[in-house]
């Protein structure tokens, strides 16, 4: 409560406001609805999609209902398990899980991946750019002796001769 009293309520909600509207708080807040739904596709795809394949495989076995009865009785299923009351260790879907969290590692990888790599593209580029884009000029020649002097010279200290300077250096 020391905390409050010394900044205030007022301090705290100015410095609230301000955290609420920098931009990374939308990004995150898009970040986060987009996640969730990518999280859906990807469970409907370990569950709908991938899984009843392998479980074909293995000898029709599906894997939400694998799972072990801890009060030692057999039940044909999960959801008649889950109906007496039984406390069951459900590994099939642990099983499951573990598949859904491969998938979205490697689709994060991936896109992180190519992120990284667009990043690179872009600073190879802007490095090439600068590169050929020529230096910007330091010394100019005297107008009278001709020699060549530094850019920022308003006297020529080989002939002394003042110099104009231009318009756009002069403002």
């Amino acid at each position: 409560m020391g905390i409050l009293k010394r900044e205030g309520w007022q301090g705290m909600w100015d410095e609230f406001k301000k955290f609420l509207a920098r931009g990374n708080m939308i990004d995150l807040a898009v970040g986060i609805v987009v996640g969730g739904a990518f999280k859906t596709i990807v469970t409907s795809l370990v569950n709908d999609i991938i899984m009843p394949p392998i479980g074909l495989v293995l000898g029709r076995v599906n894997f939400r209902d694998l799972f072990v009865s801890l009060d030692g009785k057999p039940y044909e299923s999960l959801t008649l398990a889950k109906e007496a009351g039984a406390a069951t260790m459900n590994y099939g879907v642990f099983i499951n899980t573990v598949v859904d969290f491969l998938i979205t590692a490697l689709v994060v990888f991936l896109l992180i991946r190519q992120i990284n790599r667009l990043q690179e593209l872009a600073k190879r580029e802007k490095a090439q750019e600068e590169a050929a884009a020529p230096p910007a000029p330091t010394a100019k020649k005297c107008p009278y002796c001709f020699s060549e002097i530094p850019i920022q010279a308003t006297r020529c200290p080989n002939c002394t001769s003042h110099l104009e300077v231009p318009q756009a250096e002069a403002a």
